[in-house]
Order: C-alpha cells, then structure tokens, then sequence
C-alpha cells in the first residue's frame, strides 16, 4: 500500500466558502428580483377598459 495515497474514507475539504455565499446570493436575486421588477411596474388599479365586440349585421333584401 502506497503512504502517500489518499484513503477511501477521508472527509472532503470544501476550502471556498465564499463562492457558496455567492451562489446562494445569485440564486436568491434570480429568483426575487424578478418579483419585485414585476410588481414595481405593474399599474396599482387595473381598468379593464375592453370593449365588447359587437357584429351589426344587416339582412340583405332578396
């Protein structure tokens, strides 16, 4: 058995904490922002102003 080899069994290091912070941030922005951009731009009281179509239709004489 080689000494310099790493056991099967040996705990993962994870070194960059920080690049877990981040991704979480960029995760929660991508997630809310979008929420936000939406109910910031929509209009507060929504008018339907559509008017109902209507078909005047004239009977042809014979």
């Amino acid at each position: 058995m080689n000494p310099n080899s790493q056991s099967a069994n040996s705990p993962d290091t994870y070194s960059q904490p920080l690049a877990d912070i981040v991704g979480t941030a960029i995760a929660l922005l991508t997630l809310i922002l979008p929420v936000f951009v939406i109910s910031h731009y929509s209009s507060p009281d929504v008018q339907n102003n559509q008017q109902p179509l209507t078909y005047h239709l004239s009977r042809g004489e014979d």
